[in-house]
C-alpha cells in the first residue's frame, strides 16, 4: 500500500525525468507531495512531463547525468532524500548502430550518479533502472534475480554493467539502494515509433497496416507504466529495511506475449483486426524469449501490478488518440 504522507516534502531528484517512465513517476511523486528535482538533458516539447504540465511544478536541472560536478551539486544543493535513476539511452536499435553514447550515458552515467550520491549526507534511499536486457539471454524461463547477468549485444551489456556497478556500490560502500528489472513498459507518452507498442497504435490510427520488425515471435513481458511507477515508488519506501537494500527486484506481468499477440492485441482492442500486421523479419541481435519470475517483489514488498493488459492498452490507445488530435490542431494552426 502507497503511504499517504511519506513522500510529503520530501527532497527528491529523478534522473530521465521527461521519458516515459520519468515523466509518470515525477507526476505521482508531485502528487503525493514531494520536492522533485528532474533532470533534463533534451527538451521534447511533445514529453508527457510538458503536456501534463508537471513540468512547471519541479525544479528543472539541465545538463547530463555524466557530469560528475553537476551531479554533486544537485544532491548537495537541493539537499536530496531520495533518488530515481532513470537516465539512459533506452533504445536497442540506436544501441546497436552506436553504441558508444549508450555506454557513455548508462554506464559512465550510473557510476558517476552512485559516486555523487555516496558523497551526499543526506540521501537516504536510491533506485536504480536496470532493466530484464541485463539477464541477456537464457534457456531458463521465466528469468529470476539469481540469474548471471550476461548481456551480449550493446545495449543488454550497458544494463549487465550499470547493474553490477550499482551491486559493487551497495555492497561496498553500504548505499541504500534497489534496483528495478522491468520488463517492457508501455504506456501514453513513448514517443519512439520503432517500439511495438507505439508504432502499432500510430499505424491503426493512421488506418495502416502495423509493421512488425522481428519475425512476430519474440516473446517478452509487457507491463503497464502505471504499474511500474507503482513498482518504484514502493521499493523506495521499503529502503528503511536493511533487509530490502542492495536488493534487485523483477517487475512483470507474469503473462509474456509474443511480438504479433502483442500487435494482435492491439488490433483488437482498437477495433481494427482487419489491419493484419505486416511481418518483416529484419530485426537482428534480439533475444528470442525473455519474461520475467516476479514472486519476489510479491513476497518482499507486496508489489502486484494493477492493470490487465486490456485496461493498460484502452488507456494507452485513449492517450495517443488525443496526442494525434493536438498534434493535428497545432500543425493546422
Amino acid at each position: 500500500m502507497i503511504q499517504d504522507d511519506f513522500w510529503r516534502d520530501r527532497n527528491v531528484f529523478v534522473t530521465g525525468c521527461t521519458g516515459i517512465l520519468g515523466s509518470w513517476l515525477t507526476r505521482a511523486l508531485v502528487d503525493r507531495g514531494a520536492n522533485v528535482v528532474g533532470l533534463i538533458y533534451d527538451e521534447d516539447p511533445r514529453s508527457q512531463l510538458v503536456r501534463s504540465g508537471y513540468d512547471r511544478r519541479i525544479i528543472r536541472v539541465r545538463g547530463s547525468v555524466t557530469d560528475y560536478a553537476l551531479m554533486e551539486r544537485v544532491f548537495n544543493e537541493y539537499e536530496v532524500d531520495a533518488c530515481f535513476h532513470l537516465a539512459a539511452q533506452a533504445l536497442v536499435t540506436v544501441a546497436n548502430r552506436a553504441p558508444l553514447s549508450t555506454f557513455e550515458t548508462n554506464i559512465k552515467g550510473t557510476w558517476i550518479l552512485l559516486e555523487a550520491a555516496r558523497r551526499c549526507p543526506t540521501l537516504t534511499r536510491l533506485v536504480i533502472a536496470s532493466s530484464d536486457k541485463a539477464y541477456g539471454e537464457h534457456e531458463v524461463l521465466p528469468y529470476s534475480e539469481d540469474a548471471p547477468l550476461q548481456g551480449r549485444h550493446p545495449y543488454d551489456v550497458s544494463k549487465s554493467c550499470a547493474d553490477l556497478i550499482a551491486l559493487a556500490y551497495t555492497e561496498t560502500y553500504g548505499l541504500p539502494l534497489g534496483i528495478t528489472r522491468c520488463g517492457n513498459i508501455y504506456g501514453g507518452g513513448d514517443l519512439h515509433w520503432d517500439r511495438v507498442v507505439p508504432g502499432t497504435i500510430r499505424s491503426v490510427l493512421q488506418g495502416e497496416r502495423p509493421i512488425v520488425r522481428s519475425d512476430g515471435t519474440p516473446t517478452r513481458d509487457y507491463l503497464y507504466v502505471e504499474d511500474i511507477v507503482s513498482a518504484y515508488i514502493l521499493l523506495a519506501e521499503h529502503l528503511d529495511d536493511p533487509a530490502i537494500q542492495g536488493q534487485a527486484f523483477n517487475f512483470g506481468l507474469n503473462a509474456p506475449k509474443t511480438v504479433l499477440g502483442m500487435v494482435e492485441a492491439i488490433l483488437e482492442v482498437a477495433g481494427r483486426p482487419d489491419l493484419e500486421p505486416i511481418i518483416l523479419n529484419q530485426s537482428l541481435h534480439e533475444i528470442r524469449h525473455q519474461y520475467l519470475n516476479s514472486e519476489k517483489a510479491r513476497r518482499l514488498l507486496g508489489w502486484q501490478p494493477q492493470w490487465t493488459l486490456e485496461a493498460g492498452l484502452r488507456e494507452t490507445l485513449a492517450w495517443y488518440q488525443e496526442f494525434f488530435v493536438e498534434e493535428r490542431r497545432m500543425r493546422d494552426g
